[in-house]
């Protein structure tokens, strides 16, 4: 454990000029969703454009759900990816196999509506876990980028040691209170920093940056 502002990852970025604007901002990792119903989902073209102007700078994350094996290689591979998200139903096997096929750093992802979803995912061996809220209503179905939030007080009785990325509905209004209750290592925002899905709003995403950075509490590190 560490005394420090926890990171930023932000996510659904389809634009050059808002994933500079979120590095610029201090962003840790970006991400870019390689999901075909997303409405988040980031071309090969603008992700490799992307990935040639910032790499080294920001960890390049690509986020995936249920893809094969062989497309989620190729990707990183065409991209360089240096992070991948796994926000399926993929299993630790699997999980294990992109981190040594790719040799990127390996999120899996999990939706959270009751213990026993935070109980599952310790069983990933990965180099963190994300864990998002289960979308409803409306945005039943979607991974991800939903706009709502989970009961925080779930992750109370979470044991793992692999390092938190905190999401699902934060935004400039509540990621400190979000940071101060849960302690994660990095939290991560699509629907909150955005004027429409994929499209960041700058004020939004400077608003978000300004409130984490105003929060300092012990958040855990990766191994």
């Amino acid at each position: 454990m560490s005394s420090s502002a926890a990171k930023v990852k932000i996510c659904g970025i389809t634009r050059l000029e808002d994933a500079e604007l979120a590095v610029e901002l201090g962003a840790w990792a970006i991400g870019m969703v390689f999901y075909e119903p997303s409405p988040r989902r980031c071309s090969l073209e603008q992700a490799q454009r992307i990935a040639a102007t910032l790499r080294r700078r920001v960890e390049l994350c690509g986020v995936f759900v249920n893809s094969s094996l062989e497309q989620i290689v190729r990707t990183a591979e065409n991209v360089d990816l240096t992070m991948i998200q796994l926000h399926g139903d993929e299993g630790p096997a699997f999980c294990a196999e992109v981190a040594r096929r790719t040799g990127a750093l390996v999120v899996k992802a999990a939706q959270v509506s009751g213990a026993g979803d935070v109980r599952d995912v310790g069983r990933y061996h990965v180099d963190f876990h994300l864990l998002d809220a289960c979308a409803h209503g409306a945005a039943a179905g979607l991974r991800g980028g939903t706009g709502e939030t989970f009961d925080w007080g779930l992750l109370e009785a979470r044991r793992s040691s692999v390092p938190l990325i905190l999401s699902g509905g934060l935004h400039a209004g509540n990621v400190a209170q979000a940071i101060t209750r849960v302690h994660p290592f990095a939290v991560d925002c699509a629907s909150g920093t955005e004027s429409s899905p994929g499209i960041k709003d700058p004020a939004r995403l400077r608003a978000f940056f300004d409130a984490v950075s105003g929060v300092v509490v012990q958040v855990g590190s990766p191994a």
